[in-house]
């Protein structure tokens, strides 16, 4: 009951959040210049200015900005997030064929992240000051510092021109026809890479803040108390230090949500897969407006599930996590 009552809470202080995301993301979209029918007319060569008066009567820019962010909000109250300029076809259909590629590549890359971060990060821990440590901790400094897009072109050089053992990009083998388990083993190898790219950054972040949560946790009294019953170290870290030092680790789950949105454009151009990182740098290119709200829509809600999802989580870590606070 206790942790149901705060995920109402947590839901219900999400929507003005959701709301005013998209109010700011509308307005600060209207200063940039040009719109969906200037890039269109500048595919066409050129055009006629009856022909782009047409077509923006047809997208509605003709209105005023107050007028579209109202058929804009009403249409969100209806589910309806738009057309695409872009595919002609609705911005929902768009999203949802590219959406599944983004949400695997989120989870296979965070959960890379956060499971090699807590084994690095206890082994660190358990070793301060010593070669293992250090070397750890050099690691984890170098995919830290080294962007992304850097260690992306290089798996590609590497593992797939060189070794060829992985593929270089896409989500599949569409030629192949594969199904089944065929098929889901194909879409792994393809994401090999892209995960390694997207998740080292994080890797690095998750060990040293395991490391950190793993050494203020063994200092405590309740530690010691249970390695002077006679407890053995392992038994003392798995069942007294994990618990307490996990919770900033998932509190940082749900603050890297969206950064790791973020990062998936850069490596979804590398790796040519088709998500809504793609999707969201072809509609910029495109100025199409509809087809990038819906993604900053979607983006979102992602992230305010993620979070609920951490919340929960969270409280059941940690029974001192009452509702009211």
């Amino acid at each position: 009951m206790r942790i149901l009552t705060l995920a109402g809470r947590r839901l219900a202080a999400s929507i003005p959040t959701l709301l005013l995301i998209l109010i700011g993301i509308f307005l600060l979209l209207q200063f940039a210049p040009g719109d969906t029918v200037d890039a269109m007319m500048a595919q066409m060569g050129g055009g006629d200015a009856k022909l782009a008066q047409e077509l923006r009567r047809f997208y509605g820019l003709d209105l005023s900005t107050a007028e579209r962010l109202g058929q804009y909000l009403w249409r969100l109250v209806r589910f309806d997030l738009g057309h695409s300029a872009i595919y002609g076809k609705p911005v929902a259909s768009v999203i949802a064929e590219r959406l599944p590629a983004t949400l695997l590549l989120m989870v296979s890359a965070l959960s890379f992240a956060f499971f090699a971060g807590i084994v690095f990060g206890v082994l660190a821990a358990r070793d301060v000051n010593r070669w293992r440590d250090t070397l750890i901790s050099t690691l984890g400094l170098i995919f830290y510092a080294t962007p992304s897009f850097w260690f992306g072109l290089m798996a590609i050089v590497v593992f797939s021109v060189h070794l060829q053992w992985l593929p270089a990009g896409d989500f599949e083998d569409i030629g192949a026809g594969l199904t089944g388990f065929a098929r889901t083993l194909d879409i792994a190898r393809h994401l090999v890479l892209p995960t390694l790219t997207l998740g080292l950054i994080y890797l690095a972040i998750y060990l040293r803040l395991m490391r950190g949560a793993m050494l203020e946790v063994l200092n405590l009294d309740f530690v010691r108390t249970a390695r002077s019953k006679g407890l053995d170290e392992t038994r003392v870290i798995t069942r007294h230090v994990l618990r307490n030092a996990l919770l900033p680790m998932v509190t940082l789950i749900g603050l890297q949500a969206g950064t790791m949105l973020g990062g998936s454009v850069v490596v979804e151009s590398v790796f040519s897969l088709p998500g809504l990182g793609r999707l969201a740098y072809e509609s910029v290119i495109q100025r199409d407006l509809n087809t990038l709200l819906g993604i900053v829509f979607v983006s979102a809600l992602l992230v305010i599930v993620v979070n609920f999802i951490v919340d929960l989580l969270y409280a059941r870590l940690d029974p001192r996590i009452a509702p009211e606070g």
